[in-house]
């Protein structure tokens, strides 16, 4: 296993969605190489810190701290009185500033296509997962740095993470499509994911 495989096992790891052999191999490559080893502890670390139960207090002083030092408008803003309301939107962000730093140049390292859900009679064209006319694909399908071209039906979610997606007049998706096109929007990807339904109902 070479780094920028590694970099996306550590991924599909704290997604976990990592089979046990690529955790394995994982294991035997960090053991020697100290850089990939840096990275996957920053990776733990942060991870450690989104895993905190949503509803635990924030430690005292953190919010008057982060509130501080935001500009001070004239007239209270309503961003600034969902922030009063919402301690946890104030701790997502700090911690969304702390991935960023962890992250940004390392995110997209790795150019190559990686296609994760039930891939029976499903295939690849070039940088395209396809998805046949007449086709029925029963789970959730994932695709990183590709395309995916959707003639069939979906009974499922789709994410498209740095890609694209194309819908026929014919096919048809059940459940949600989500596309994410950039670090910031992975990372807000991520937190949702780890915040749960809290944020999600956030205006």
């Amino acid at each position: 296993m070479n780094c920028s495989e590694a970099i996306t096992v550590m991924h599909e790891y704290f997604d976990g969605e990592a089979d046990a052999a690529a955790a394995s191999a994982l294991k035997k490559h960090l053991q020697i190489c100290p850089s990939c080893r840096q990275l996957f502890k920053q990776m733990e670390s942060t991870e450690a810190m989104l895993r905190v139960p949503v509803r635990s207090a924030p430690p005292v002083g953190l919010t008057a701290s982060i509130m501080s030092a935001l500009p001070q408008p004239a007239k209270r803003s309503r961003w600034g009185q969902m922030l009063k309301q919402h301690p946890i939107a104030v701790i997502a962000c700090a911690i969304l500033v702390i991935m960023l730093a962890h992250y940004t140049s390392r995110v997209y390292s790795d150019r190559d296509m990686v296609v994760q859900g039930a891939l029976d009679q499903l295939f690849i064209s070039g940088d395209t997962l396809v998805v046949p006319e007449g086709v029925t694909v029963y789970g959730n399908l994932k695709v990183k740095r590709g395309k995916i071209q959707i003639d069939g039906n979906v009974e499922g979610d789709v994410t498209v993470i740095n890609g694209s997606y194309n819908l026929a007049s014919t096919a048809y998706i059940s459940g949600q499509v989500t596309l994410i096109d950039a670090t910031v929007d992975w990372l807000w990807y991520r937190i949702k994911n780890m915040l749960g339904d809290h944020l999600k109902k956030m205006p």
